[in-house]
């Protein structure tokens, strides 16, 4: 009997159970409480420390959904934890310089994690953490830069089929598309002074070949597989409940009103503009002759 409840001791090991969650991108919650039930966080096995670097925070002031007039222009926002602005380099203008990877961690500012760099000249940056780069590796920028993990260098300099993340759209202006949990964009095609883009919409876009990029695909893949498992977890994030316009009534919103559930007519916004269905895109904007295919698989350019 004695050695039947050692090995039961032994299979029910919680450094075993811990060991096992680590090792998962998710975490599955006990449903030791209402909230924990349905919630699926992150293991955040990548994060190395969760120590920022102060001399790279700057203070975010909370609006609440406030303008510079101090009325509401937003709905719906309001409270939330308070939190620091990490400064991330997006133009990776240090060409050269090889900087070493001394922590990746969370940023609450976005999606993806990021990755603290010590370069050679004694500066500290944050940059976007793309998946596979681990503390201890070297990345660096510039012209003749090998297209690995972290590097960031021209399009032309790429191979095709290359996956990019923090894409420039014009030169020297700093990433712009593909920064968040993820995504990343694939070298197709180089013609002349455009390289071809496949977006992560599925959008085939003409980028100047000049552009800078980082190569590899953005980290934290998995947070759109994370559920928060209770509102006020929405609280802490500064999201307050939102009314549905269903709910209301005609004098509040286009779709309020009728007896009983309506379903209140064709979705719209509280102003009356169509939710679905209409083009939300400017006619003849200025991009649509770098726009080889849209996602919805339509081709603009000729």
């Amino acid at each position: 009997m004695a050695g039947k409840a050692a090995n039961i001791a032994k299979n029910h090991c919680p450094v075993k159970r811990v060991i096992k969650q680590e090792i998962m991108a998710l975490k599955k919650f006990k449903p030791k409480t209402a909230g924990t039930r349905w919630r699926i966080g992150n293991a955040y096995a990548e994060v190395t420390t969760s120590t920022p670097e102060k001399s790279l925070l700057e203070k975010v002031k909370s609006t609440g959904g406030r303008n510079f007039q101090g009325r509401q222009s937003m709905r719906y926002i309001g409270g939330g934890h308070k939190k620091m602005f990490r400064i991330i380099d997006f133009k990776r203008n240090k060409s050269g310089i090889e900087g070493k990877v001394a922590s990746i961690e969370y940023d609450p500012n976005r999606t993806a994690f990021i990755a603290l760099l010590n370069y050679v000249d004694g500066e500290k940056r944050y940059i976007l953490a793309p998946q596979g780069l681990q503390v201890g590796m070297t990345v660096v920028s510039g012209d003749a830069v090998a297209p690995e993990i972290g590097n960031a260098l021209m399009l032309k300099n790429m191979p095709l089929g290359t996956n990019v993340h923090n894409i420039e759209m014009q030169p020297g202006q700093g990433g712009k598309i593909a920064r968040s949990a993820g995504s990343s964009a694939q070298l197709t095609n180089k013609e002349e002074k455009y390289a071809i883009l496949k977006m992560p919409s599925g959008e085939l876009r003409k980028i100047l070949i000049n552009c800078y990029a980082s190569v590899g695909v953005i980290s934290n893949s998995d947070h759109n597989l994370q559920s928060m498992g209770k509102a006020g977890r929405n609280r802490w994030k500064g999201i307050r409940p939102r009314t549905r316009g269903v709910a209301m009534n005609p004098v509040d919103h286009p779709m309020g009103g009728g007896e009983g559930k309506s379903s209140g007519g064709h979705p719209r916004s509280r102003t009356g503009k169509y939710a679905k269905g209409e083009k939300t895109r400017t006619r003849g904007k200025g991009s649509d002759k770098l726009i080889l295919q849209r996602r919805d698989g339509k081709k603009l350019s000729k």
